[in-house]
């Protein structure tokens, strides 16, 4: 007799959240995150749902009807992207159909968004530097913000409230539209989200999070630095790097709390880009990366949430490091890190999750994919505490492949 999707949700969630908080399961969770590859599986491009929510929802709704995983990934926060980019004419992404192939994922492009003489001005006044500089820089239509007088200066009716008298109207009009018309797509895009996120609960499936943040250094690296200045900035001016990292931390901090609890999902999702063993050595992962973003988990703890880090690449040689909070609170999702040796070290104290490689369910064969997924469930999913998933949301696999994955778990992966 087959069950509920009441009966299937209560199931699901109690794998997904015993495997986090390292006590028996009845088998190993399956857990992956569809990107471009419900679109594609559904028959549409990167670009049609990008811009046409209700194909996206079309899409992961079919995905998860046909691969029946333990828990749902919401594309709409990182995948209906198109709208808002052209609202804004926000210049960090370069999106399908719009500069790249409609069938390509959308691409980041890094850049010095933040000057390397500028950190005292973001250090002083955080918020004043997002609004004067760094949204010009990264949103085309807010260009005129650049040109708003020291908002921060008017204090009272005796102090900088002057300062109103130079503001452009005709600019600041245009500017203040967009900003409006970017709400307009914001709130469609939230509405769909609902909508998703109440379909899928609905079909049986517990998502996996609803909250986002990030490495504090991360953050700085990824959108206000860049790759080559923060490199330098580490030697040049280190003492400002960890500064601004703290006052990234706090906003950080705010922003997964905030999200968690309106959401009601404890789980944050956490991206580790920068803090890898190929970017920097161990000495300056202790120094730079690290401080911060265990403040950040612990601070999430505190609150009794549960930090979904994503060690996006090889980070083997800091095992022993971020081995170093609480027991059964958290999980730690792996790209390329020796996923057997986070087992010696980790197993018992964090739950693991990955990693089969993308690589061999776009070009291997249903027996590589087995193979493979056998040696999971035998060694790092021994005693539980353990999560399979793919090394990366799904983009190019082969169908076949990933549904090889889903169904070998669910039949052998049991305790």
């Amino acid at each position: 007799m087959s069950q509920t999707p009441e009966e299937l949700l209560k199931e699901r969630t109690a794998r997904f959240e015993n495997a986090i908080k390292l006590q028996p399961a009845d088998r190993v969770p399956i857990v992956i995150s569809f990107a471009f590859f419900a679109a594609k599986y559904a028959g549409y491009t990167p670009a049609e749902v990008m811009f046409d929510g209700d194909k996206m929802m079309q899409a992961w709704v079919k995905t998860y009807t046909d691969f029946q995983t333990d828990a749902s990934n919401n594309p709409f926060g990182l995948h209906f992207t198109g709208a808002l980019v052209e609202a804004l004419d926000y210049k960090q992404l370069r999106i399908p159909g719009r500069g790249i192939d409609e069938n390509h994922c959308y691409q980041f492009v890094e850049n010095e968004y933040m000057k390397a003489k500028e950190y005292d001005d973001f250090l002083f006044d955080p918020t004043g530097f997002l609004i004067h500089t760094y949204w010009p820089r990264i949103f085309g239509k807010l260009a005129s913000f650049q040109s708003l007088p020291q908002l921060n200066e008017i204090l009272n009716y005796a102090m900088g409230m002057d300062n109103l008298r130079y503001l452009d109207e005709e600019d600041l009009k245009e500017a203040v539209l967009s900003l409006i018309q970017a709400k307009k797509v914001l709130d469609y895009r939230a509405g769909m989200s609902q909508k998703y996120a109440q379909t899928l609960k609905e079909m049986g499936y517990p998502a996996q999070h609803a909250a986002f943040s990030q490495a504090p250094f991360d953050t700085l690296a990824d959108y206000f630095r860049g790759m080559r200045g923060i490199m330098l900035d580490i030697y040049r001016c280190p003492e400002k790097v960890l500064a601004a990292c703290d006052k990234m931390l706090i906003i950080m901090l705010r922003m997964g709390i905030s999200r968690a609890k309106a959401s009601g999902n404890p789980r944050v999702f956490i991206p580790i880009h920068k803090g890898l063993d190929s970017f920097m050595s161990p000495k300056q992962f202790d120094t730079f990366f690290w401080p911060t973003l265990k403040k950040l988990i612990l601070g999430l703890i505190a609150q009794d949430l549960v930090p979904n880090v994503f060690w996006e690449g090889d980070c083997t040689s800091r095992l022993e490091t971020i081995a170093d909070i609480p027991a059964g609170r958290a999980i730690y999702a792996f790209e390329r890190t020796d996923i057997f040796r986070a087992k010696e070290i980790l197993g018992g104290h964090i739950c693991i999750r990955g990693n089969v490689p993308s690589s061999l369910l776009c070009t291997g064969t249903r027996q590589d994919v087995r193979g493979y997924a056998k040696k999971l469930i035998d060694v790092v999913g021994k005693d539980g505490g353990f999560i399979m998933d793919a090394s990366n949301p799904l983009d190019e696999e082969k169908p076949e492949n990933v549904l090889e994955l889903i169904e070998f778990t669910r039949n052998y992966g049991i305790y």
